[in-house]
């Protein structure tokens, strides 16, 4: 946020109860505080405590190139027929996970001019993920977890 951090507090005194979906792509947004391992509240359990049906959140630090590019083939598997459905979030990261990993998977419908991404991505950038061939390793796409429906 520009005034500091995003914290507990700040989601509690937030009315979100309208939103469905949150995607926190910034470094250990779905992991405790270290002084407490016992506790299991982090930003994405919070979000989703306070109503947000869908969150998904890191474990550990991502590369910025990762985070963008799993970004981007999430929005696109997630927006592919122009409509947001966060029932369908675990399996839009899931597609966007094995595209990172350079497995095989169905290719995804062409990202619709009218859904446009969180992340700014163009549709031009967007659309060219799905020819893009990826190996990231496992310790680095393992950092995204969905949390909700």
């Amino acid at each position: 946020m520009q005034d500091g951090p995003l914290s507990l507090l700040d989601i509690i005194d937030t009315d979100i109860s309208g939103h469905e979906f949150a995607f926190l792509s910034a470094c250990e947004t779905a992991m405790g505080d270290r002084s407490a391992p016992d506790e299991v509240i982090h930003l994405a359990a919070g979000l989703q405590f306070m109503g947000v049906k869908s969150v998904i959140g890191t474990l550990w630090s991502v590369g910025d190139k990762v985070a963008r590019d799993l970004v981007s083939a999430f929005y696109k598997e997630l927006c592919k027929d122009g409509t947001m459905d966060c029932t369908m979030a675990a399996r839009a990261l899931h597609k966007a996970v094995a595209t990172l990993a350079g497995d095989k998977v169905e290719a995804p419908a062409p990202l619709q001019e009218n859904c446009t991404t969180t992340a700014g991505a163009s549709h031009e950038a967007v659309t060219s993920l799905a020819n893009a061939k990826y190996n990231v390793p496992l310790q680095e796409r393992a950092v995204f977890v969905h949390t909700g429906i």
